[in-house]
């Protein structure tokens, strides 16, 4: 019998739950993603090894709830529901515009004493790049389908189902334009960062991945997987086993 994913209050979701955690590994989605879509880690990770998503407003089972207006409401509603996490070591991925999102709200974590062992950021270019981010929000459904189409991902094979897209296109229109008003302030974290990133991937080169240097006054790395922006759909177990590898390292330096 598949056991059910157990939600963890308003704004988490626990994917593998663990009585006693030796880490606990927190993930955010992309613009107009929700927490299922990292079920599949569940499957690449060791018994000790906790597994949470973020849940995004207006989606899944938080369909009737208003989505965020900005990056500043969305980090700031998502920080108190992670601080009690930290009884344990905590890792941040956030992929995309959930990069973004993980980042903020390790910053205002960090304000509270609290501060990720290791922050992921993925497929996103880094805070005072020089890299324009297209802004997708104002399209009209057949053109925001048609670029959602390009970058991959689940949310481009729903399209193929006319009546899923009232479901599926109203929460990527709404983080859009979330990331149209989000201007992101630089402020170096005492934790290292990990960059992601797909070597295909156009709209998030190499350089605008290296940008993520800036928010750190720790280690900085950087890994390219084959694909675009949705490279981690093909590369799951390899992307997991760094980023555990690169915890373990951490754990052993210490």
């Amino acid at each position: 019998m598949k056991e059910t994913p157990e939600v963890t209050g308003r704004w988490l979701r626990t994917l593998k739950p663990c009585p006693r955690p030796r880490l606990r590994l927190v993930c955010f989605p992309h613009a107009g993603g929700a927490a299922s879509c990292f079920a599949p880690w569940a499957r690449e990770l060791p018994g000790d090894v906790e597994l949470l998503a973020v849940r995004y407003p207006g989606r899944e089972d938080r369909l009737a709830d208003p989505f965020a207006e900005s990056m500043e409401q969305l980090a700031e509603e998502i920080t108190p529901a992670c601080a009690p996490l930290f009884d344990r070591p905590v890792v941040f991925f956030g992929h995309s515009m959930g990069a973004s999102v993980a980042y903020e709200v390790a910053v205002r974590l960090a304000a509270r004493g609290a501060l990720p062992a290791l922050l992921c950021v993925s497929a996103r270019q880094g805070p005072g790049g020089d890299h324009p981010v297209r802004v997708l929000a104002d399209q009209d459904d057949e053109a925001l389908m048609a670029e959602v189409r390009g970058l991959g991902g689940t949310q481009a094979q729903a399209f193929d189902h006319p009546e899923l897209r009232p479901l599926v296109l109203p929460p990527i229109r709404a983080d859009y334009r979330l990331l149209r008003g989000y201007e992101p302030r630089i402020v170096p974290l005492p934790c290292p960062v990990a960059a992601y990133y797909g070597a295909a991937d156009a709209d998030v080169p190499e350089a605008a991945v290296q940008a993520w240097r800036s928010v750190t006054r720790s280690g900085f790395t950087t890994r390219a997987f084959p694909g675009g922006h949705f490279y981690l759909a093909d590369h799951t177990r390899a992307l997991v086993a760094d980023i555990l590898g690169r915890c373990t390292a951490l754990a052993r330096s210490r």
